[in-house]
This record gives structure tokens, C-alpha cells and sequence, in this order.
């Protein structure tokens, strides 16, 4: 930055009473000038002037404060946000003189380092520094850390939950899920940023502050994807989209990829993509207005659709054709289930939360082979058994895909033909991990979706499962207050007991227990 270049835009800044600026690139060249008010400058709106992940821009903002005064918010918000390679404020005296140069500069993540480099600030007159070396030794420190992660392999991100005060304990049991959402979809988890506000940010979910440190910790760990555990609007999610220039997404997508993940029959697969379309179909709308549809009627009609409507028209066409092939696939299974109907066979139906134990029972019960993962969503696809009890009377036992807190809505339309196999159950087999700190809590999310399924009636067997991780005496005080029965499927005990219990409720009028209405 030369002497003129500084006095010039002082003086600009000086007559006008308004902040003024310019983006300069590695060459020294001015690509952009920008004219503000007297509290700022609104950068230009980049198009497709990208920066690479984990890269600098390649410009430095310098512009004018009307009084001697260092960077702001606003200027460091800007300078994370948008990557630049500095922000340069130059101070203006009374005469429109050039009076101190207040510098800084996102720095690459170290142990004991700031997020943000601020240089001395200096008289424009002595203020020599070469940027051009200070950047190639910055961005070659950023390029080795990139390989580093490079080798490492798979997506990074960030995790982010905005939260209301207080509830510190549910605050961070969803965390805690959100994490392990993440592992299930073969997310490694960077960093965790929470926020507490009292109501979401309307543009942005988060506030001011927290989204610049959260562009700079994307910068410095150079992220693949930022995640909320909170669904965002569709708005909030271009907006932070936009502004961080990284994939954001919302707890919703995150369930909706690892169900994309873990289908395998046609019909999961079918009923994943129709969950897909019908979350993704609102989104289409809030694309750029210029795409709207052009004024219809005798000298209004435009030469066709608009490219936003060629898309919501194919969405919709695509929902539709899903939704006819899941009718023809749903008339199968019906023919299955009265097949079943008319060999007289009670059903037992395996609900819970997700990977709670579910398959491992099934497969401890009837000796057979089910898939088992420790991961959120390991079965999608409802899996039948024949299970005979010891009195050598027989049933059918299927295992049914996990529930979760607030399942999105899309997933639960979209699955409503495979949860009617619960529909022929004669008793749930509640399973629940009796080892987790927020117990009650999983089994009230569970006894929600089977309410809105229109379930609630359907006798159930609360099955404490991984009780050989707790106090015995702790086991038992909870089967008793939830007259369950303490098992480990993994290990196999407890399993002639849950039978026991099972057989009362099925074929014995005056055990048959309630149904979990009344124990909310």
C-alpha cells in the first residue's frame, strides 16, 4: 500500500464524510472500490469469486474509519467470513490526513495461537510491510495442514447447537446425539459450537459474534460441512450457506443421509428418496425470485419454465411415481401379513430407540442372523422371525427400524408403510438401553411416534437391555418402576424371564398389560 494510495483515499473519505475502500489482490492491482456510509462499507457481492476450501481469497479489504480508530466487529466479522487475505483500516484526521494503519489477519490453528493476527498498528507514513511474502508463508502453513487431513480421508465438520438458557442436562444429552448421528454417517467431528439464545436468529439461527468465530474455526479446520443440531429454515440455511461458502445442513439431513446410507431393499430405498424429495421440495422456492415463474395470460407467456420451475415440476412428477411404486410394494406386503393372519400366529413387534439392542435380541431369540452394528439406524428394513416360546407355542417376532427424538416428519410419512407392520403386533417389545443417562427420556420418544402412528393401544413389554452395565440393584429398581424386565441380549441372560413375561401377556387375559398412556 503506497503513500498516495493511503492519502487518496483519505481525502475521498474526508470530503464525503462516508467510509470508503477498495479490494486489492496479491498483484497489487485494485479489483474492486466501494463507497460506504459513515459506520461502514458493504462488500461487493462475489458471484462466483470463490475461495478454495481451506485457502485465503487472495484480496485484502483496505478502507477508511473517519477517526483514528482500530478495526471493529464488523470489519473482523467480514475478514473471517469472507477469507480474506487482511483488513486494513486507515484513520483520517480533520484535514483528511492519513493518521494510523490498523491491520489484521486469520491465522491457521496452533496450540496457543488467536484465531485472528493483529499487526501494530503504525503511521500510514511508516506503515511498510509486504503482504505478498507474509501471505505465501501463511497459505504454505495452511497446505500442509490440508495434506495432513487429506491423508486422514473421509468428511469433516462442525457441529453446532443453538439452544435456549438453561436445561443444561437435555442441552447436552442432544449433543451428545448429534455427535453420534455424526459418527453414524461417517462424519469426523471437529468441533463442537454451542449458543445460548433465547429465540433462534431469524437470518441466521445463530448470532453475530458466534458465526464469526465459527467461520474462523471452519477456516482453520478446514471443514467440509457444518451441521446444527436444530432444523433450520429454509432461509437460515442458504443464508449461512452463502456466507460461509460451506455445505450447512440441519439434523434432518443428517437422518436422512444415514437412512440413505443404511437402505439396501427396494422399498427402504424408495421410501428414503420420497423423504428426500419431500424435504428438499420447500427448498426449491427459496432460490433467487429472478427464477419465478414469467406472468401468464394473452401477452404474458414467456418462451417456458423457468429452470426453478423445471425442478419443482420434476420433484413433484418423481414423488409421484415414488409414491405409486410404495402402493404397489404396500399391496404385497398386506398379502403377507394376511398370510400370517391366517396361520393364527400372535406377532411380537421389537420397537425401541435406535440402537438400543433391537436386532441383537432378535438374533438371541431366535438363534438366527441379523444384521448388528453399533451405529444409529443399523436396520431400516423390518426383518420377520419365527420364535417358538417354551410351552411350544410359536410366534412371528420382527424387528422394526429405530425411532430417535423428533424423527423428521418426512421420515415418518415416508415409512408409514413399513410401520404398519406394527399395526399386526399383539405386543411391543419395548427395548431400551438401560445404561443411558436419559432413559425416560428415550422411551417418551418413543411412546410419541407410536402415539401419532395411532399405536398407543398395542400392549408393550418395556426390555431394559445392557442391564449388565448397571448396578443390580439399580437393574432391578428400574424394571420395577417401569415393570420391565432387566436383560443383555449380547450376552444372553434375561432372556428366559422376558419369555416368561411375554407368554403371560399373549396367551393370559388378566396379565395383559396396559398400554404406556397410562404410565405418562
Amino acid at each position: 500500500m503506497t503513500q498516495e494510495f493511503a492519502r487518496h483515499l483519505t481525502e475521498v473519505s474526508h470530503d464525503t464524510r462516508r467510509q470508503v475502500g477498495a479490494l486489492v489482490d496479491r498483484r497489487g492491482a485494485v479489483t474492486h472500490v466501494m463507497v460506504g456510509d459513515a459506520n461502514g462499507i458493504e462488500l461487493p457481492d462475489w458471484g462466483r469469486l470463490r475461495a478454495g476450501r481451506g485457502r485465503l481469497r487472495g484480496l485484502r479489504c483496505i478502507h477508511t474509519h473517519l477517526r483514528d480508530e482500530p478495526l471493529n466487529r464488523d470489519d473482523l466479522t467480514d475478514l473471517a467470513l469472507l477469507r480474506l487475505d487482511a483488513m486494513l483500516a486507515i484513520g483520517v484526521d480533520e484535514n483528511g490526513l492519513p493518521t494510523r494503519v490498523y491491520a489484521a489477519a486469520l491465522q491457521p490453528s496452533g496450540e496457543g495461537t488467536d484465531a485472528i493476527e493483529h499487526l501494530e498498528p503504525a503511521p500510514a507514513a511508516r506503515f511498510d510491510f509486504d503482504f505478498r511474502v507474509w501471505i505465501n508463508e501463511r497459505e504454505s502453513e495452511l497446505a500442509r495442514g490440508e495434506q495432513t487431513r487429506l491423508v486422514a480421508g473421509g468428511e469433516r465438520a462442525i457441529l453446532v447447537s443453538v439452544s435456549k438458557p438453561g436445561k443444561s442436562a437435555e442441552r447436552e444429552t442432544s449433543t451428545a446425539e448429534l455427535v453420534e448421528l455424526a459418527a453414524s454417517a461417517g462424519v469426523e467431528v471437529v468441533e463442537l459450537v454451542s449458543q445460548q439464545r433465547t429465540r433462534p436468529d431469524v437470518k441466521y439461527s445463530i448470532g453475530a459474534g458466534r458465526l464469526q468465530d465459527l467461520a474462523i474455526r471452519a477456516f482453520q479446520s478446514d471443514v467440509d460441512l457444518v451441521i446444527f443440531d436444530q432444523n433450520l429454515t429454509p432461509t437460515q440455511a442458504r443464508n449461512l450457506g452463502e456466507r460461509m461458502e460451506l455445505r450447512v445442513i440441519d439434523r434432518t439431513q443428517l437422518i436422512l443421509d444415514i437412512f440413505a446410507q443404511r437402505a439396501t431393499s427396494r422399498d427402504g430405498k424408495l421410501q428414503v428418496e420420497l423423504a428426500q424429495l419431500r424435504y428438499r421440495l420447500p427448498r426449491l422456492a427459496q432460490r433467487d425470485t429472478s427464477l419465478s415463474r414469467l406472468a401468464g395470460g394473452i401477452g404474458g407467456r414467456g418462451p417456458g419454465e423457468t429452470k426453478l420451475e423445471v425442478d419443482r415440476r420434476r420433484v413433484r412428477d418423481r414423488v409421484a411415481r415414488l409414491e405409486r411404486e410404495l402402493k404397489k410394494l404396500r399391496r404385497g406386503r398386506e398379502e403377507r401379513r394376511r398370510h400370517r393372519s391366517r396361520q393364527g400366529l400372535p406377532v411380537l413387534s421389537i420397537v425401541g430407540y435406535t440402537n438400543a439392542g433391537k436386532s441383537t435380541l432378535l438374533r438371541a431369540l431366535t438363534q438366527t442372523q441379523a444384521h448388528v452394528e453399533a451405529k444409529m439406524f443399523a436396520t431400516l428394513d423390518p426383518a420377520s422371525r419365527r420364535l417358538r416360546f417354551p410351552e411350544d407355542r410359536d410366534v412371528i417376532i420382527t424387528d422394526t427400524v429405530g425411532f430417535i427424538r423428533d424423527l423428521p416428519a418426512e421420515l415418518v410419512a415416508a415409512f408409514r408403510a413399513t410401520l404398519e407392520e406394527l399395526e399386526q403386533a399383539d405386543l411391543f417389545l419395548h427395548v431400551v438401553d438401560a445404561s443411558t443417562p436419559d432413559l425416560e427420556r428415550r422411551l417418551k420418544a418413543v411412546w410419541k411416534i407410536l402415539d401419532e402412528i395411532g399405536l398407543s393401544e398395542t400392549p408393550e413389554l418395556v426390555v431394559l437391555n445392557k442391564a449388565d452395565q448397571l448396578d443390580p440393584e439399580i437393574a432391578l429398581a428400574l424394571a420395577a418402576r417401569h415393570r420391565g424386565i432387566p436383560i443383555s441380549a449380547q450376552k444372553g441372560t434375561g432372556l428366559e424371564r422376558l419369555l416368561e413375561r411375554a407368554s403371560d401377556i399373549l396367551w393370559d387375559e388378566e396379565t395383559r398389560v396396559p398400554s404406556h398412556l397410562n404410565r405418562l
